[in-house]
């Protein structure tokens, strides 16, 4: 693309929460804005520029002396568009995304306090910013990515995996996804509910191995092995297929974002249990289409965990609201929509 009106970086090489929901957004954008992306390849058919095509083309404006858009999620990124616009003298409006759920550090604040427009996606990531942001707009789900199994007992056997039910958690592995959280619960779970497997689905790096060597040690030690399934990463492509899968799912990160991964299971018609951290307040409407737990908090967990394994024609009931939920107010065509909105108004373009 010779001339995009928005330019998307994409600094990190592991793929990562920020990358799916950078992939998933930028087709529905693209269909309004001439959009490209920099740096490390997102997987989604988006033009993609080379950095000298970036300073090339943002020396100048766009019609009317109107700058570009660069967007930035993380602070390297950050840094990046700070350099192009204030040492390089690219025409650029810089434009910042926080998630974080913590107070931010020194070097970060004195980032976004100079980028143009600042947004936030949920109240709670809001509040830990020293400026208030330009708008709160929540990350939402491709409802026809994500969606209910026609039979969700025939999409399990055609996983390969034991038993009739699946309890799945999904993202990278370490200590702080609340996996140790999961496998203390559902070691206590697993033999008041035949035919659940608890799935574990995500990348395991090599810092992380000797964790994930003693929860599974911890498994065979209450002889359980059996039913617990450590699939490791999966493909991208792969995913929406293994929520449909599952019969619950555990969002339980002691500190979280967004959490995306919670929406995606609700898409596909699948109830979740999570923790009160990331946007899942905001969310999960409790008792309807999911329940809440305390963050590190196995004994609540477990709760949580018996309460909804032991009615399965409650646990339907709270997919179907789970999926209702996501597609009235958490689709991607949603958030993309507020997005452009947004892009528009910085861009100049009604």
């Amino acid at each position: 693309m010779r001339n995009p009106q928005v330019i998307i970086p994409n600094l990190n090489r592991r793929f990562s929460g920020i990358t799916s929901t950078v992939a998933r957004l930028l087709p529905h954008q693209a269909c309004e804005l001439r959009i490209a992306s920099v740096g490390y390849r997102i997987p989604c058919e988006i033009a993609r520029l080379r950095w000298r095509d970036v300073i090339g083309i943002t020396r100048t404006a766009l019609p009317g002396g109107r700058p570009r858009l660069f967007h930035a999620r993380r602070n390297n990124e950050m840094l990046v568009g700070f350099i192009l616009k204030y040492l390089l003298g690219c025409k650029l409006h810089l434009m910042f995304t926080s998630t974080a759920q913590r107070h931010h550090s020194r070097w970060t604040r004195y980032l976004y306090r100079r980028m143009d427009t600042l947004l936030s996606t949920s109240p709670r990531a809001a509040s830990y910013l020293a400026r208030q942001p330009d708008a709160i707009i929540p990350h939402g789900v491709d409802t026809q990515v994500y969606h209910p199994a026609e039979d969700r007992a025939a999409a399990w056997r055609e996983s390969g995996l034991p038993g009739c039910r699946g309890i799945g958690v999904f993202g990278r592995v370490r200590p702080q996804k609340g996996l140790e959280d999961f496998v203390s619960a559902l070691c206590q779970v697993l033999p008041a509910h035949a035919g659940c497997t608890a799935v574990v689905i995500g990348e395991t790096t090599p810092k992380y191995r000797p964790f994930v060597r003693r929860l599974k040690q911890r498994v065979e030690a209450h002889g359980l092995q059996d039913r617990f399934c450590w699939l490791g990463q999966v493909p991208f492509a792969d995913l929406p297929a293994w929520f449909r899968r599952m019969s619950l799912v555990a969002c339980v990160p002691h500190n979280e974002g967004f959490g995306l991964t919670c929406l995606e299971a609700m898409a596909s018609g699948t109830p979740v249990v999570a923790t009160r951290t990331g946007a899942f307040e905001m969310i999960i409407r409790e008792g309807m289409d999911g329940m809440l737990v305390p963050c590190a908090n196995p004994q609540a967990l477990e709760r949580a965990f018996h309460g909804m394994l032991k009615d399965p024609a409650r646990l339907d009931r709270m997919g179907q609201a789970a999926r209702a939920r996501v597609c009235e107010s958490f689709s991607i065509a949603r958030e993309a929509r507020e997005l452009n909105r947004v892009y528009r108004q910085a861009l100049g373009v009604v």
